[in-house]
């Protein structure tokens, strides 16, 4: 009988199939670095074309598992459902391109093997860096901007001290992970601030690590400000949720 791996990497993945073979082949090379890991793959609605693509990858390969979601449930949805299915001692979910280059997990790893049970990547550490192409030198006025305040209202609000919820990486223990994720009740992108906050009531600590960041592409206007509404209305949730002791 195998024993338990010491990593568990979770990525949900809805559709972006255009993306997808470049980033299975570098989660092939992740695998052939230790062979202690195993990755946990959430197809969470895919279109035909992403759903084969996962599939085949996974049909092979012993250390990677396939949970699909035949409709789309969201983001937290997916990842909660694959942090439960994970096996590792830490587990750390990403963005399915790749956006946090995987040799950043180390340092997540590096964290939680410290002695916290929850690492999130922070990017607005002063050691952080960004790399971007200069046709996306208009983002710093439009999604970050929007991340920005986001993140302050946050703080005010629900997570005094946490500099950056929304960072796409972030790893937990395995007793973190099964205090946390069957507790979620948001599941769409608004689920890092619930996983946050959860954590803080149970008393777990978090230490925040400087990460390199990507940035490919800007969403459009529009699609920033519908998620900017249905992420604050996920903030009241939450907040009312902790009021009436959901959380406990």
């Amino acid at each position: 009988m195998t024993s338990d791996p010491s990593v568990s990497l979770i990525v949900p993945v809805r559709n972006g199939g255009e993306v997808l073979p470049s980033t299975l082949r570098e989660l092939q090379a992740f695998l052939a670095l230790d062979s202690s890991t195993e990755v946990v793959l959430v197809d969470d609605g895919s279109e035909p074309r992403t759903a084969g693509l996962l599939a085949s990858f996974a049909c092979d390969r012993s250390r990677v598992t396939l949970l699909v979601n035949e409709v789309n449930q969201g983001k937290g949805a997916a990842v909660a459902r694959g942090m439960l299915a994970a096996r590792g001692r830490i587990r750390v979910f990403t963005d399915a391109d790749l956006a946090y280059p995987l040799d950043q997990v180390p340092a997540i790893c590096a964290a939680i093997g410290k002695g916290h049970d929850v690492a999130i990547a922070c990017r607005v550490l002063r050691e952080s860096r960004y790399l971007m192409s200069p046709t996306f030198f208009h983002y710093l006025y439009t999604r970050h901007l929007l991340s920005r305040a986001y993140n302050a209202v946050v703080r005010w609000t629900l997570l005094p001290g946490i500099l950056d919820s929304q960072a796409g990486l972030k790893g937990f223990s395995a007793r973190a992970a099964d205090i946390i994720f069957p507790r979620l009740t948001v599941r769409g992108f608004g689920f890092d601030v619930e996983a946050l906050l959860i954590a803080r009531r149970h008393g777990l600590a978090t230490a925040q690590v400087p990460v390199h960041f990507r940035y490919d592409s800007e969403p459009t206007t529009v699609r920033l400000a519908q998620d900017g509404s249905t992420l604050l209305s996920d903030l009241a949730r939450i907040r009312w949720n902790d009021l009436r002791g959901r959380y406990r």
